[in-house]
Protein backbone atom coordinates (compact mmCIF):
# COMPACT_ATOMS: atom_id res chain seq x y z
CA UNK A 1 0.00 0.00 0.00
CA UNK A 2 1.54 3.36 -0.60
CA UNK A 3 1.47 6.47 1.33
CA UNK A 4 -0.80 9.49 -0.45
CA UNK A 5 -2.61 12.49 0.21
CA UNK A 6 -5.77 11.22 0.81
CA UNK A 7 -7.58 14.52 1.44
CA UNK A 8 -6.86 15.55 -2.52
CA UNK A 9 -9.84 15.59 -4.85
CA UNK A 10 -7.79 14.21 -7.34
CA UNK A 11 -8.09 10.86 -4.82
CA UNK A 12 -11.67 11.23 -4.86
CA UNK A 13 -12.06 13.28 -1.75
CA UNK A 14 -14.72 15.43 -1.49
CA UNK A 15 -15.79 18.52 1.03
CA UNK A 16 -19.55 17.51 1.61
CA UNK A 17 -20.08 20.65 3.82
CA UNK A 18 -19.16 23.83 4.96
CA UNK A 19 -20.98 25.94 7.16
CA UNK A 20 -20.00 29.02 5.13
CA UNK A 21 -19.29 30.12 1.46
CA UNK A 22 -17.44 31.99 -0.51
CA UNK A 23 -18.21 32.26 -4.16
CA UNK A 24 -14.05 33.37 -4.77
CA UNK A 25 -13.04 31.32 -2.26
CA UNK A 26 -15.06 27.79 -2.18
CA UNK A 27 -14.69 24.78 0.77
CA UNK A 28 -13.03 22.80 -2.01
CA UNK A 29 -10.34 24.94 -2.64
CA UNK A 30 -9.01 23.28 0.72
CA UNK A 31 -8.10 19.73 -1.07
CA UNK A 32 -7.45 20.82 -4.52
CA UNK A 33 -3.51 20.99 -4.03
CA UNK A 34 -3.16 24.66 -5.20
CA UNK A 35 -1.15 26.50 -2.40
CA UNK A 36 -2.72 29.79 -4.07
CA UNK A 37 -6.35 28.93 -2.80
CA UNK A 38 -8.00 28.84 0.17
CA UNK A 39 -11.86 28.49 2.05
CA UNK A 40 -12.50 31.64 3.87
CA UNK A 41 -14.93 32.08 6.65
CA UNK A 42 -17.73 34.48 6.71
CA UNK A 43 -17.32 35.56 10.38
CA UNK A 44 -19.06 33.85 13.41
CA UNK A 45 -17.55 30.82 15.18
CA UNK A 46 -17.80 28.47 15.48
CA UNK A 47 -17.35 27.15 11.56
CA UNK A 48 -16.62 23.77 10.17
CA UNK A 49 -16.65 21.60 7.60
CA UNK A 50 -16.97 17.63 6.71
CA UNK A 51 -14.78 15.90 4.69
CA UNK A 52 -15.61 13.17 2.69
CA UNK A 53 -12.69 9.90 1.94
CA UNK A 54 -15.34 7.79 0.32
CA UNK A 55 -13.79 4.66 1.69
CA UNK A 56 -11.63 3.61 5.12
CA UNK A 57 -8.48 4.90 5.49
CA UNK A 58 -6.05 5.08 8.06
CA UNK A 59 -4.37 8.43 8.33
CA UNK A 60 -0.94 8.89 9.63
CA UNK A 61 0.13 12.95 9.45
CA UNK A 62 -2.36 15.76 9.16
CA UNK A 63 -1.26 19.32 7.87
CA UNK A 64 -3.28 22.03 7.61
CA UNK A 65 -2.27 25.43 6.66
CA UNK A 66 -4.45 28.01 7.53
CA UNK A 67 -4.54 31.71 8.75
CA UNK A 68 -6.24 33.47 11.67
CA UNK A 69 -7.55 29.78 13.06
CA UNK A 70 -7.55 30.18 17.20
CA UNK A 71 -8.65 26.58 18.19
CA UNK A 72 -9.13 23.84 15.97
CA UNK A 73 -11.34 20.49 16.76
CA UNK A 74 -10.94 17.92 14.38
CA UNK A 75 -13.55 14.95 14.70
CA UNK A 76 -13.59 11.21 13.38
CA UNK A 77 -16.34 8.68 11.89
CA UNK A 78 -16.25 4.80 10.58
CA UNK A 79 -19.43 4.88 9.63
CA UNK A 80 -20.73 4.99 5.99
CA UNK A 81 -22.46 7.97 6.72
CA UNK A 82 -20.75 11.72 7.94
CA UNK A 83 -22.78 10.41 11.82
CA UNK A 84 -21.62 9.11 14.68
CA UNK A 85 -18.34 11.65 14.99
CA UNK A 86 -16.19 11.19 18.07
CA UNK A 87 -13.64 14.42 18.95
CA UNK A 88 -10.15 13.00 18.18
CA UNK A 89 -7.87 15.94 18.21
CA UNK A 90 -8.25 19.67 19.48
CA UNK A 91 -4.98 21.90 19.32
CA UNK A 92 -4.99 25.83 19.92
CA UNK A 93 -2.75 26.93 16.74
CA UNK A 94 -0.05 30.10 17.50
CA UNK A 95 -0.83 33.15 15.67
CA UNK A 96 1.71 34.20 12.90
CA UNK A 97 1.43 37.65 11.53
CA UNK A 98 1.85 37.87 8.01
CA UNK A 99 2.18 34.14 7.09
CA UNK A 100 0.39 30.63 6.82
CA UNK A 101 -0.15 28.31 10.36
CA UNK A 102 1.24 25.26 9.39
CA UNK A 103 -0.10 22.61 11.89
CA UNK A 104 1.52 19.29 11.60
CA UNK A 105 -0.94 16.33 13.62
CA UNK A 106 0.69 12.71 13.91
CA UNK A 107 -2.26 10.95 14.00
CA UNK A 108 -3.37 8.05 16.50
CA UNK A 109 -5.67 5.59 15.99
CA UNK A 110 -6.38 7.35 12.42
CA UNK A 111 -8.67 4.84 10.99
CA UNK A 112 -11.48 6.71 9.35
CA UNK A 113 -14.39 8.03 6.65
CA UNK A 114 -15.30 11.45 7.41
CA UNK A 115 -13.91 14.22 9.04
CA UNK A 116 -15.15 16.98 10.73
CA UNK A 117 -12.83 20.34 11.18
CA UNK A 118 -14.73 22.81 13.73
CA UNK A 119 -12.98 26.32 14.08
CA UNK A 120 -13.90 27.20 17.12
CA UNK A 121 -12.48 30.42 17.81
CA UNK A 122 -10.11 32.72 15.72
CA UNK A 123 -7.52 35.61 16.30
CA UNK A 124 -10.13 37.88 13.68
CA UNK A 125 -13.38 38.10 12.45
CA UNK A 126 -12.29 35.85 9.40
CA UNK A 127 -10.21 32.80 9.22
CA UNK A 128 -8.79 31.23 6.57
CA UNK A 129 -8.27 27.08 5.48
CA UNK A 130 -5.47 27.17 2.58
CA UNK A 131 -4.92 23.00 2.83
CA UNK A 132 -5.62 20.05 4.80
CA UNK A 133 -3.51 16.94 3.51
CA UNK A 134 -3.59 13.69 5.20
CA UNK A 135 -0.64 11.19 4.69
CA UNK A 136 -1.86 7.85 5.05
CA UNK A 137 -3.00 4.63 3.26
CA UNK A 138 -7.04 3.33 1.72
CA UNK A 139 -7.54 0.92 3.77
CA UNK A 140 -10.87 -0.91 1.93
CA UNK A 141 -13.64 0.72 -0.20
CA UNK A 142 -16.86 1.44 2.04
CA UNK A 143 -19.50 -1.41 0.99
Amino acid sequence: MRKVDLCLSSEGTEVILATSSDEKHPPENMIDGNPETFWTTTGMFPQEFIICFHKHVRIEKLVIQSYFVRTLRIEKSTSKEPVDFEQWIERDLVHTEGQLQNEEILARDGHITYLRFIIVSAFDHFASVHSVSAEGVAVSNLS
